[in-house]
């Protein structure tokens, strides 16, 4: 039998197949994984994958065995306005667009005291990409608002949830500064990024984030980064699917353990799958398929045994529940009342339904906060408003008061 393996980076040769050999005992004795055992692992061959996903499910029951969480979340979609032009998205809309809307403040409440009513604890707040910076009419809507930029408005709408509700703000803007980074901070318990990958090749003409000046590699990393010299919990993560290569998913992960080595500091790691819609550039394009997931998932978990890795349900329907078997301990965020307004036309899993595929795997299905149980002490310390927001939103291990 013949495979794949790395010997520099772009450059492949074929060799014999170097055994997969057993992983757990690899584990065991602390060995950690190196890209080019990654790489191998990321691209084995079907036959090969229950050893993988065996390697994977021994490091997560090491991590947190017998429990898998989510996140009862309100999505908070605050403007739809960006200035990056991804070859993926249906999310942004330029100015004058059917569907294009900013928030008031008043419907963001309407919708984080209706989420309150449904037990939820997270309100995620996701918006295009400074849009001020592009068009004049976020400009003026902002200054009608009473705001200098869209990160001011963020700012106060978390605040506001923060103070008038019992929901806990989790902001999802894009690029953040080492000042923004403080500021948003001071108002959520967590932030988050996804990094998507480190090929800035995607980045030139036709490719999936041309004309996206937010999406370079570097400035996201650097956000990242910022994120951890100031001990801020951080999610991050993966989209795989948008063109780049087997190695480049796992230089992508190889760059998120560096920084989670570095600084402690990323308390989730996303494993997100393309999805085509007819009405994106990238209409055609193909799916991972699961059995990528699977292995990408895997990867990550024996490449970070010790962080959470999540993958979203909604997106692998109806087959998520396999995605436990590859090392996810987490759904990320399912909202009981709003959709999934990045991927509208993929509906979250009724949460009865997650439960109950969750126990036949074998896990207890619980309910966490924004902010991970090991995160809760980070963000408890000082006192504030935002620490006794998050203790009043806790139970004594740190997930939701609320039952799952």
């Amino acid at each position: 039998m013949y495979d794949f393996v790395i010997v520099s980076v772009g450059q492949t040769a074929w060799t014999e197949r170097q055994p997969l050999g057993s992983y757990a005992d690899e584990l065991r004795a602390g060995m950690p994984l190196s890209r080019d055992r990654a790489c191998q692992l990321i691209r084995c061959a079907e036959p090969e994958l229950p050893a993988l996903l065996a390697a994977a499910l021994e490091a997560r029951r090491r991590f947190k065995p017998g429990i898998t969480t989510y996140s009862r979340k309100v999505f908070i979609p605050l403007t739809n306005l960006c200035r990056d032009y991804c070859g993926y998205c249906t999310f942004r809309r330029d100015p004058g667009q059917p569907g294009a809307h900013t928030m008031t403040p008043e419907q963001v409440l309407e919708v984080v005291r209706a989420g309150e009513k449904m037990g939820c604890t997270e309100a995620l707040f996701s918006l295009g990409d400074k849009p001020e910076l592009a068009f004049s009419e976020m400009r003026e809507t902002l200054r009608r608002l009473g705001y200098k930029s869209t990160l001011h408005y963020l700012e106060a709408m978390c605040e506001l949830v923060l103070r008038d509700t019992a929901l806990l703000p989790h902001p999802n803007p894009g690029l953040l500064s080492a000042e923004w980074i403080t500021r948003l901070a001071k108002v959520s318990p967590s932030m988050g990024l996804m990094l998507e990958t480190t090929n800035a090749s995607l980045l030139k003409a036709g490719a999936a984030h041309d004309n996206a000046p937010d999406k370079v590699p570097a400035k996201r990393l650097h956000t990242v980064e910022e994120a951890g010299k100031q001990n801020v919990p951080f999610t991050t993560g993966l989209l795989i699917g948008i063109g780049e290569s087997l190695q480049d998913r796992v230089d992508t992960l190889l760059a998120i353990r560096e920084l989670y080595r570095r600084y402690g500091h990323i308390q989730e790691v996303i494993i997100q799958n393309f999805r085509a819609k007819p009405e994106i550039p990238m209409h055609d394009w193909p799916e991972p398929t699961p059995g990528e997931m699977m292995r990408t998932v895997a990867v990550a978990r024996l490449l970070m045994p010790e962080v959470n890795i999540q993958a979203p349900p909604n997106l692998s329907a109806p087959y998520y529940d396999e995605l436990l078997d590859a090392g996810i301990n987490d759904w990320g965020g399912i909202s009981p009342l709003t959709p999934d307004f990045i991927n509208p036309e993929k509906p979250w899993p009724h949460l009865e339904q997650l439960k109950l595929r969750t126990e036949a795997k074998g896990y207890r299905l619980r309910q966490r906060l924004p902010v991970y149980p090991e995160f809760v002490p980070t963000v408890t310390t000082e006192p504030g408003l935002l620490s006794e927001k998050v203790k009043a939103a806790a139970d004594s291990e740190g997930y939701a008061r609320r039952p799952a």
